[in-house]
């Protein structure tokens, strides 16, 4: 298949590019501002108008520092090391999703801590919502050329720019279907259906993971770390934790409210 090559940029002013990836994930937050506050009034989740839009505040935020440090951590240590002042260079891109999440996470527990209402009760109706940002954000990936897949002879191979010129698998067409369209339907059937605070949250990283893991066997691996441990990359590794994590937490939440009920 022919790559529909589409200017990452949708408009330069001088130094200032507005790109598709930075509007996609815009875009998503402004959904999830839009529509989370009445998932919260559903499951009468009171918050102030300030506490709110605090909350998707300190998300954002938790997003991009998160996403930013992870990558730096994950995938280029070395290379900032040497070269401490890209870290700052952000338009040079590099982040991790793995990042992102640990750094929402962090940023959702300071915010329920303040707001002295229990992490899963404010994280388990946000989960569809990231679905939809994770999902946008890989057509960004598509867009911009970047995160392609291996070698591949199958007919809708694509042959990327700034590649080797081979076809190769459109991964970040797989990760929009499974990871944005699959997750969200999967998360919102566990969040009609759950019985307990933490269920949806949990199924949302142990999916994730499932997902990102299978798919991995067909994305190029990051060409400064290549494969990691054997056959499997860096991104399989730390979804492996993702997996492992979300079933310890199901069980524990399980458990714990079967005791409660006794």
């Amino acid at each position: 298949m022919t790559y529909p090559h589409i200017n990452p940029e949708i408009l330069r002013i001088g130094p200032l590019a507005i790109r598709w990836y930075g509007l996609f994930y815009i875009i998503s937050f402004i959904i999830t501002y839009l529509f989370l506050k009445k998932k919260y009034a559903e499951r009468k989740i009171l918050l102030t108008g300030e506490d709110y839009e605090t909350l998707i505040f300190y998300i954002m935020l938790g997003v991009i520092f998160g996403g930013r440090i992870g990558y730096i951590l994950f995938y280029n240590l070395t290379f900032y090391f040497k070269n401490p002042l890209e870290i700052f260079a952000v338009w040079h891109g590099g982040m991790s999703f793995h990042g992102g999440a640990l750094g929402a996470i962090i940023a959702g527990l300071i915010f329920a801590r303040k707001v002295k209402i229990g992490f899963y009760r404010l994280a388990d109706p946000i989960m569809p919502f990231v679905a939809i940002g994770l999902g946008l954000g890989r057509i960004g990936n598509f867009i911009n050329g970047e995160l392609y897949g291996r070698v591949t002879s199958l007919p809708w191979g694509m042959i990327f720019p700034n590649s080797d010129g081979l076809p190769r698998h459109p991964s970040q067409l797989y990760e929009f279907f499974f990871e944005g369209v699959c997750l969200f339907f999967i998360l919102r059937f566990v969040l009609k259906k759950q019985n307990h605070d933490g269920i949806t949250f949990w199924s949302f990283i142990g999916f994730y993971g499932i997902f990102r893991f299978m798919l991995e066997f067909v994305r190029q691996p990051d060409p400064q770390l290549g494969f990691v441990i054997g056959i499997f990359t860096q991104g399989q590794i730390l979804s492996s934790f993702m997996i492992l994590a979300s079933i310890i937490g199901i069980i524990f939440i399980s458990k714990t409210n079967d005791v409660q009920s006794k």
